[in-house]
């Protein structure tokens, strides 16, 4: 028999958590936990000490005397049912020399205090160890304001590559791999072994030792690994983007400055973002509400301003809360009467950049996302490269105009778009839709002009937010994967650039086609990393990806005034 070392029945399967006190603070280990479950007579709070070691357990849950299932079962089958249940929590807290760590089974991780969970943890550690063919599973959220998560899983491990991760946009979330070589209980001595793990933002999950000794050198391997400076080359972006808990200290910290953003008139760490519900109507939208109880306000274009009369004169601590109470609908037609979605609340359109300390965090839909230097310099290098690369088209100056009956500027996007398409070669699409069965009576606006070398010209006046870039990128995106793969689409789109030039280039060339974003930014500024929002950076970086994979160049052009 072998050493207990190496024995499978001295591990068990194990949340940790690392906790993260306030700066320059050392707290009792009670400070971790929620008071209720400290003053719950449902819960036994008990101290310890063993090998040096100083920890606090907790142990119990809420019994009932009826399962909440028993109800259904009875509905169904006419029996009476009469079950107890009881949710089973336990946790512990313990000190070493390196940090502060739980322990939690059952449903003990609920009893943590999420402000002081670390929610660099789980990655920091996967980052570090897993075997280069050994990921299993990978859920990750797209970081473009929509909310979106993807999971990709395989029964066997693979390299990190053979997922083919969006290295910009994917915020991975979660990883699940196998780990070895390290000097893990679980792991046998001279043998080549794995084990698996499954590491979240702030926990990883693994067989860890249950006999004091070997479970605080068990731990100590996991401080190891985590102390190593660089994460592995091939999982290096990991790191560079993650979500927080919006409970968390970083995520609190940073909500109190956004507070006092939401009270100023025009914040230029604050604009706006299309939900994910809204994305395939807001083109077409014409007109907008906003409203917060009794008071409404209707607008032709969503401005960050319409959002902030509504909190602030709110107290500080409740201005985003409030902002969640606003109402925002959208609608097709100038009368109020079409609604184009349904209807979000304001915190959704909201958008925002924070800097703490020398961390920087986002805030899109809802969720905090922090970013890594190493993310922010990459994305720099590759933005500057596309914004400085020689241009193929001309854009006109995009002038103010007389106001029209409304009060809008008259010199309006169908405006531009008539003068973009005057000189020889430009053709104007805009409003010519490509209309098939498949959008449901809807159509496809490929581009808004094309121009003589296969230039698809995509054209968007973007004065005070991203919520229109982001739209056009998506656009851009949309159309060049639906001319390559519908057969119908590409036909009719066809038929319409020969009726206006039956020599057109694209009609004997269609395999290259490259996309121009024509940007109008305020005041005609020129289009730099720092004129635009992170999301729009990522939303842009995404479409440059995707629009190459389908042999389509990108250029960026920026329109003066």
């Amino acid at each position: 028999m072998g050493s207990s070392r190496t024995s499978r029945s001295a591990t068990r399967k194990s949340t940790l958590h690392r906790l993260r006190p306030s700066e320059g603070t050392t707290p009792e280990l009670r400070t971790f936990v929620r008071e209720r479950y400290l003053d719950s007579e449902d819960y036994q709070v008990r101290e310890f000490t063993r090998r040096g070691m100083e920890g606090l357990l907790i142990t119990g849950g809420v019994p009932r005397e009826r399962a909440d299932w028993c109800s259904a079962v009875e509905s169904i089958t006419g029996l009476d049912v009469k079950e107890r249940s009881r949710a089973a929590a336990g946790l512990i807290l313990m000190r070493t020399g390196r940090g502060t760590y739980a322990l939690s089974y059952g449903v003990g991780q609920h009893m943590l205090d999420p402000y002081f969970r670390d929610d660099e943890f789980g990655l920091e550690f996967a980052t570090r160890c897993l075997d280069d063919d050994g990921v299993i599973k990978i859920r990750n959220q797209i970081m473009d304001g929509r909310g979106r998560v993807d999971e990709y899983s395989v029964s066997r491990g693979e390299r990190i590559d053979d997922f083919g991760l969006d290295r910009f946009g994917a915020v991975v979330r979660r990883i699940c791999g196998t780990v070895s070589g390290l000097s893990l209980t679980s792991l046998e001595a001279g043998r080549t072994r794995q084990v698996r793990v499954e590491c979240s933002q702030a926990t990883i999950k693994l067989p860890l030792a249950t006999t004091v000794e070997q479970f605080l050198s068990d731990l100590q391997a996991i401080e190891d690994v985590c102390a190593r400076p660089d994460p592995l080359p091939q999982l290096r972006f990991v790191n560079r983007v993650h979500t927080l808990d919006s409970r968390s200290q970083k995520a609190v910290q940073a909500q109190a400055i956004l507070e006092k953003h939401l009270a100023g008139p025009d914040s230029p760490r604050l604009t706006i973002g299309i939900p994910d519900s809204c994305q395939e109507s807001y083109s077409s939208a014409q007109a907008f509400r906003v409203r917060r109880g009794t008071r409404t306000i209707e607008t032709n274009d969503l401005e960050l301003h319409h959002l902030l009369q509504f909190v602030q004169d709110k107290p500080e601590g409740e201005r985003l809360k409030a902002l969640g109470d606003v109402r925002v609908t959208m609608f097709s037609d100038d009368d109020f009467l079409t609604p184009a979605s349904v209807t979000t609340n304001g915190k959704e359109w909201l958008i925002a950049d924070i800097t703490l300390g020398t961390d920087r965090l986002f805030y899109g839909n809802g969720k905090w996302f922090e970013v890594g230097s190493g993310f922010l310099e990459t994305l720099e290098e590759e933005l500057t490269a596309l914004f400085t690369q020689p241009q193929t088209v001309t854009l006109p100056r995009w002038t103010k105009g007389p106001l029209d009956s409304k009060g809008r500027d008259s010199h309006d996007e169908d405006w531009f778009n008539h003068q973009a398409a005057k000189p020889d070669g430009y053709l104007l699409f805009d409003k010519k839709d490509i209309v098939t069965a498949k959008f449901r009576g809807g159509g496809l606006e490929i581009c808004d002009v094309l121009g003589p070398e296969n230039q698809l010209i995509c054209i968007k006046k973007a004065p005070a937010s991203t919520a229109p870039l982001n739209h056009l990128f998506a656009q851009g995106v949309a159309a060049v994967e639906t001319l390559r793969s519908d057969l119908e689409v590409r036909t009719k789109f066809l038929d319409q650039v020969a009726a206006h030039t039956p020599d057109h280039r694209l009609l004997d060339d269609f395999g290259t086609l490259r996309v121009v974003f024509g940007i109008l930014l305020k005041d005609g500024q020129d289009i730099r990393v720092d004129s635009l929002f992170a999301f729009a950076q990522v939303s842009l970086l995404q479409a440059v990806r995707r629009l190459r994979a389908m042999n389509a160049e990108v250029e960026v052009v920026a329109i003066r005034r």
